[in-house]
Formats: structure tokens, sequence, C-alpha cells
């Protein structure tokens, strides 16, 4: 069973956290600050740390940052009461698998670990271009773990707007990154998708750019915008055949949930906006 070590100076959790994770069989141990787990990782191996931000002697970060001199770091799955850009992007940065906000429920933190477990590490990492809380912009490899990634990771800075949009925006952008990842990325890791996010009072705008050459719209018979109207599912049977991951609508899901969607006349970059009702 994997070893997983719990970071964190809160005795409450300190304490939560471990008898939940031994429960499910996991093999746990504590420390309470970055330096106590640094020494432990020296002469034990860890598959996976869950992670405090704001502890005495080490915060989060700068142990997240010391942890990438290891061979084979393991991952790391944070949990914090600071959802401020700076720290979550600054988590993403040095190569976090998940995200957790304080207060959370047992099984968002059993759900975080199983999918930190299961989840292959980058070979190529994220970078981080802006983490302005109105102007983040990231250069994402093209696999769909890291899509995966900042897709949690993104949709942490947008806490705070109504369920409906958060979910609206949340579906565009999944369709749309996969899309690029997939066709204008060809799923190879070494290629990079650049994504910017800007957020203001009355907008929220994503733009996502692949490195691919673009595409003529009417080529893409696996869509459901090329299908026939007698034969409204006929894009998922080529889809099967092509071998594409099934049940992707792209570009006629995203434009249902979004107010604009553009394309640049390659159609290798690809802008949707959001708009957001004044308080």
């Amino acid at each position: 069973m994997s070893r997983i070590l719990v970071v964190e100076d809160v005795s409450n959790t300190f304490n939560f956290m471990p008898e939940v994770l031994t429960a499910e069989g996991y093999v746990v141990e504590a420390a309470s600050d970055g330096v106590e787990a640094l020494e432990r990782l020296k002469k034990e191996p860890i598959d996976l740390i869950v992670l405090d931000i704001w502890m005495p002697r080490m915060d989060g970060l700068e142990f997240l940052a010391r942890l990438r001199e290891f061979p084979c770091p393991p991952k790391v799955v944070v949990v914090t009461v600071d959802d401020t850009p700076e720290t979550v992007l600054g988590a993403l940065q040095q190569q976090a698998s998940s995200y957790i906000t304080k207060p959370f429920k047992r099984a968002e933190l059993l759900e975080a670990v199983r999918n930190a477990l299961a989840t292959p590490p980058l070979s190529v990492p994220i970078e981080v271009l802006s983490a302005r809380r109105d102007w983040v912009e990231l250069l994402v490899p093209c696999s769909f773990p890291a899509a995966e990634r900042i897709q949690d990771f993104l949709d942490r800075l947008n806490v705070g707007l109504p369920d409906d949009v958060r979910q609206a925006v949340g579906a565009a952008f999944r369709e749309l990154l996969l899309n690029a990842i997939e066709w204008g990325g060809q799923l190879d890791p070494n290629r990079t998708v650049r994504i910017a996010c800007l957020q203001t009072p009355r907008m929220l705008l994503y733009r996502i750019a692949d490195p691919g050459p673009g595409f003529p719209l009417e080529a893409l018979d696996h869509t459901a915008l090329s299908n026939p109207p007698d034969h409204p599912i006929e894009h998922l049977r080529l889809r099967e055949q092509k071998g594409i991951r099934p049940g992707g609508l792209g570009i006629l899901m995203a434009r249902a949930m979004v107010d604009e969607l553009v394309y640049n006349e390659k159609r290798n970059e690809v802008v949707f906006v959001k708009y957001l009702k004044p308080d």
C-alpha cells in the first residue's frame, strides 16, 4: 500500500488527515513542518505528500521547491486555507498534483489522494507565465494528464463565481483545451498549448493557442457540427473508428456554454468570453 506523509502544523487537521488515510489502508506518517518533512524524505521512501502551505520554519511553497531537488520526488496534494492566485499557481508551478481548500470533506481528500497516486508524473512541467488574479497565463504540455491538472487548479480560481457560470466556463474550457492538445499538439508532451485566462468585473475571457497548423472546419467529419440532420450522432461512430476520445462535442458544446467564441484564420487559436452580471 502507498506510503503517505502528512505535513501540517494545525492540530485538528494534523490528527484528522492521518486518521482518514489510515482507515483507507494507507501507511501514514506525519511531520509538523517542511524541515522535518525533508529529513524524513532523506531516510525513507514516500509515495505522496499531503502538504499545508503556511507552516513555521519553512512554508509549503519553499518545501515544494526543495522537493524538486530529489531525483524522484513524491507526488503532492496541497491542503490549505489560502486560495489566492499567487499561492494556487505557485503550487501548480512547483508541480503539485492537486489543491484542496480548507475546510474540506473526507471524500474530497480521498479523491485527491487516489487521483494523485493513479496519475503518472508529467514528463514536461507546466510553466506559469502570469499569476495575477485578473491575468493568468500558462504553457501546458500537450498531454491529457496535464490538461486534467490545470483544469483542477484553474477551477480553484473561480470559486467566487456563481455555480452555473463556473460549470459553463469549465465545460467549454475543458473541451477546447482537449481539442487543442489532441489535434494541435498531437498529444506530444514536448509541445505546448498557451493558455490565458483574463477576468474583470464584467467578463471572463479565455484564449487557447495550440502549436498546430490549424484546420478547415469542414474537414472535421468527427465533430457534432458535421452531422447530417437524419444522423445526429454520426460523429460518435467516426470518433470511435479514428480512435479519438469518446463523447466530445467540442466546438458545438463550447459555443452553447459561453457568450462569444471566435477562432483565428488558421483555427489554431480560439478566444471565448463569458459575461458576468454586475453585483
